[in-house]
């Protein structure tokens, strides 16, 4: 391989490309981090929850070292029409054993860290500029970037820029994901005290909850509302499906409007009750699964994740994090590998696609590849069947003094309306999808 600047370069520091920044730079390799942000985190925006399983392998003590919020002990998912509410909330010792614990994270703080992370074990940072272009010689492979008036070899690069990758579609030749792929995503974040957030969630002190929210809160599109609680803060907001929530046709309201609608739900009102609201963001998030992963393998590159499409919402749990931190270490093991053999061609940095492919990332988005397709034709979820919840619901605790039929005369007349097999096949499509 000819002299380059550096070893390799990593365009964007969120989990995947902080992360693959740190274990190169562990393996000894010189590598450069552009990110287009002033700092690492600024212009990343989720929910805000971390499964510690994939970040555990790469910092086993991260617990102590890590700006976490709070360990995630309480699940609740919460089904709205416009008055109404039906919550199923579970809490289990379980859900806090190592392993198959959960953080919520401020993605500023947390990025940072991870920044620091990478620095501390020999990474170079350039802050507050973007890559524009890829390089490439004369063979037609990626031999490092060009930002602003520089151009900085490399002998491999790994895009980490997020889902919105203007070079995986421009110099790559990935096709752009499809409307019905990608959703918005808006958060606010809300500052209350630590005890008033626990009391608010029935929590014991330090814990925290997560809430998914589906129906009302998007108007009928396909998407959902969320909650993450922090230390002293808490992360409310939506995503809605691009191609639904921009047609006028089916749905008039703007999402801005929705999540005012939101934050004003009988069900979410009391809980930020108070509050004074510090942080207000917008994101795209990828919604298509395994089935919109684009060519992740390159001569010279390589694509870790938002950028290789590596997000899953399954409706009652969103993953993404673990998928970014899990394929930024396998991205920087292979290319350590490539560049120990002196061969970073495509067939030479094939091992990343290996070990994707043998790993919970590709596995997991495998499983479940049907799941958005289902979640997209499924628009009785988002109307019908709040309202139905309601109704049940009202049927069962309802007392007015008269004379009650049987549990199951009450409930019937509901289901019947909504046709019986109708009902029980549109289960039977989602069960087999999940």
């Amino acid at each position: 391989m000819s002299e380059t600047d550096f070893d390799a370069i990593v365009v964007g520091s969120g989990c995947a490309g902080a992360v693959a920044a740190y274990e190169l730079a562990k393996a000894g390799k010189s590598v450069l981090v552009v990110e287009r942000g002033n700092f690492a985190g600024a212009k990343n925006m989720t929910g805000g929850r971390i499964y510690s399983h994939s970040l555990k392998k790469v910092f086993p003590d991260f617990e102590s070292e890590a700006p976490l919020e709070r360990k995630i002990t309480h699940e609740r998912i919460a089904m709205l029409d416009p008055a109404s509410e039906m919550t199923i909330d579970f809490t289990s010792p379980e859900l806090a054993e190592e392993g198959k614990d959960s953080y919520s994270v401020l993605r500023g703080p947390f990025d940072q860290w991870l920044a620091e992370k990478a620095e501390g074990a020999g990474a170079e940072y350039i802050c507050g500029i973007a890559v524009e272009d890829l390089i490439k010689d004369e063979s037609g492979r990626v031999a490092g970037v060009r930002a602003g008036e520089d151009e900085i070899t490399a002998d491999v690069v790994i895009l980490a820029e997020g889902v919105n990758s203007v070079l995986s579609e421009r110099c790559l030749g990935n096709p752009r994901p499809k409307a019905s792929q990608m959703a918005v995503g808006i958060k606010e974040v809300f500052e209350l005290p630590e005890g008033v957030i626990e009391d608010r969630f029935l929590l014991p002190e330090g814990e925290g909850a997560a809430m998914l929210f589906v129906g009302d809160c998007t108007k009928g599109s396909v998407g959902g509302g969320f909650l993450y609680t922090n230390r002293e803060s808490i992360s409310l907001g939506l995503v809605a499906t691009i191609s639904l929530a921009a047609d006028g046709s089916r749905n008039e309201v703007p999402v801005y409007q929705m999540l005012e609608d939101f934050k004003n739900h009988p069900a979410v009102a009391p809980i930020i009750r108070g509050a004074k609201m510090v942080e207000h963001s917008g994101h795209m998030v990828p919604e298509g699964g395994y089935n919109m992963i684009p060519k992740y393998v390159f001569d010279g590159c390589l694509l870790a994740g938002e950028t290789a499409g590596l997000c899953m919402n399954m409706g009652y749990q969103v993953r993404g994090m673990d998928f970014a931190v899990a394929s930024g270490q396998m991205a920087a093991k292979a290319a350590a590998g490539a560049l120990d053999k002196g061969d970073v061609s495509e067939a030479g940095l094939s091992s990343y696609r290996e070990m994707m492919e043998a790993s919970f990332v590709i596995q997991d988005l495998r499983t479940f590849s049907k799941w958005p397709h289902v979640m997209e034709e499924w628009g009785s979820m988002f109307t019908d069947y709040p309202v139905m919840a309601r109704e049940i619901f009202n049927a069962m605790f309802s007392v007015d003094g008269a004379p009650q039929k049987p549990l199951a005369k009450r409930m019937m007349p509901i289901i019947r309306k909504r046709g019986l097999l109708k009902l029980a096949g549109e289960v039977r499509k989602a069960v087999r999808a999940l």
